[in-house]
């Protein structure tokens, strides 16, 4: 007991350095616009516009974000709080261009031409909201009719399942668990703007259907990458695939706890949450010790991506704010500090919720974040251990060959931009959960100074 007083005095005598130091852990409001600025220069594909667009959302218009505690339909006015304009721009552009894109054809469509059919769905929710807060009466395009043309596409030009699960390729009937992501959002947003259940429902279904044929119970329950079709099938779990399934399955969870249905939906709500913490359960049982997940989470061999690492730990952030499920609160933090440090740290952690960071002392402290400013022309981070000096997320999955590793990858800067803007609300929420799960002595962060370096051990 008296050995425990001297370490606490220690710890109360150092408290204000260690302060100071953990800051240095957080992206700043520079990084933040830098890795901002790079999803908006790498997006090209309909995936990329689609998750660009709910990034920014989620960071600079929360109001429009269906993580916003505020009920659905969002307001048709926008405020002069709400910086709406980048996700109106994509939506605008997409629009603008989809009749060449897809070969000027009439009725059911997609948003943009793609061999993956729900991809350029993910762009929906940009498109309805461009709709809903009267941008055609601006500019004369049909968002609305843009926006039916690919619900209907998706829901009657794609090949299913026996069962109902619409098939994630044009060419063959073949279920991806990027699916999740891009398409059941998309889905009940478009049930919560028009009133229509069955809409909100049929996203639910398609994530149940998804999971019985992704989900595998003889590892952990995490989900692999791509069943059925002739070809292209993969067995394995690939963390990404993970993440974006656990991000969408939130997405809708959200979508139907702040709409209308929310009271007669419970069922649907309980199912969602559980099945993301299914997700959480079998991933970060094997979380690598520098802090990211392999490419494929139980095979080792593969490199550690940064890309994953950043989704999961939004999704955790989000589970803890929708569904006060607080588990991997403390691991969550390990891996976005860990994704935060200073360049020259080293990373140590564990999945029990303990773990050390060693940060130069050179390392200049920086302060939280909300959005970035839109008058901001810096073009380099500082100095940090998984960001390149021009903001890109190092190291990342090839975001277009899903086994190799890639250089730059926008998705990647968007995952960035989701952990930051949920982590961001997680703190504004009061940060519950973050001494979850570990021991009382556990709790206890301390610093030690020895040769020039900081030793920083991070355990809530």
């Amino acid at each position: 007991m008296t050995s425990y007083k001297c370490l606490w005095s220690l710890v109360t005598s150092l408290s204000i350095f260690v302060y100071v130091q953990v800051y240095a852990q957080n992206l700043s409001t520079t990084d933040v616009d830098i890795v901002t600025q790079r999803v908006a220069q790498g997006a090209s594909h309909s995936w990329e516009y689609g998750t660009r667009a709910e990034v920014l959302l989620e960071l600079n218009a929360s109001s429009y974000s269906v993580f916003s505690p505020t009920a659905l339909p969002p307001p048709q006015q926008i405020p002069s709080t709400s910086s709406l304009s980048d996700v109106i721009d994509i939506a605008q552009m997409i629009v603008a261009n989809r009749s060449i894109s897809n070969g000027n054809i009439t009725g059911p469509q997609p948003l943009i031409k793609d061999n993956a059919t729900g991809d350029p769905a993910s762009i929906g929710i940009a498109v309805l909201l461009a709709n809903w807060t009267g941008q055609g009466r601006a500019d004369g395009l049909d968002y609305a009719g843009a926006a039916r043309d690919q619900l209907e596409f998706l829901l009657s030009n794609v090949s299913r399942t026996n069962d109902g699960a619409i098939s994630q390729r044009i060419d063959q009937v073949q279920l991806w668990s990027d699916f999740v992501y891009m398409a059941p959002p998309f889905l009940a947003y478009y049930g919560v703007l028009t009133g229509n259940q069955s809409l909100v429902q049929e996203a639910y279904n398609q994530i149940r259907l998804y999971r019985k044929y992704l989900r595998d119970s003889n590892a952990s329950n995490i989900w692999k990458h791509i069943q059925l079709g002739l070809y292209g099938t993969d067995n394995g779990h690939w963390s990404t695939g993970n993440g974006w399934a656990a991000a969408g399955m939130l997405r809708v969870l959200s979508t139907i706890k702040q709409s209308q249905f929310s009271t007669s939906m419970k069922r649907q709500q309980q199912n969602l949450a559980d099945w993301v913490q299914e997700i959480h359960d079998g991933m970060y049982l094997h979380l690598d010790s520098n802090g990211l997940f392999h490419n494929y989470a139980d095979n080792s061999s593969t490199f550690t991506d940064a890309s994953s690492t950043a989704l999961l730990a939004s999704t955790v952030y989000r589970l803890s704010l929708v569904w006060g499920v607080h588990t991997y609160i403390p691991i969550a933090e390990l891996c976005r500090k860990a994704l935060s440090a200073p360049a020259g740290s080293i990373v140590d952690i564990s999945t029990g919720g303990t773990g050390t960071v060693s940060v130069p002392s050179s390392a200049t402290p920086t302060s939280t974040t909300s959005a970035p400013s839109a008058s901001s022309t810096a073009t380099e981070t500082s100095g940090m251990l998984h960001l390149t000096p021009d903001g890109w997320l190092t190291p990342v999955v090839d975001p277009y060959s899903y086994l190799e590793q890639g250089q730059q990858s926008p998705e990647g800067e968007a995952f960035v931009i989701a952990m930051q803007a949920a982590w961001r609300d997680w703190v504004a929420g009061g940060a519950i959960g973050i001494n979850g799960a570990v021991s009382p002595l556990a709790r206890i962060s301390w610093a030690l100074v020895i040769t020039n370096v900081v030793v920083v051990t991070f355990l809530s």
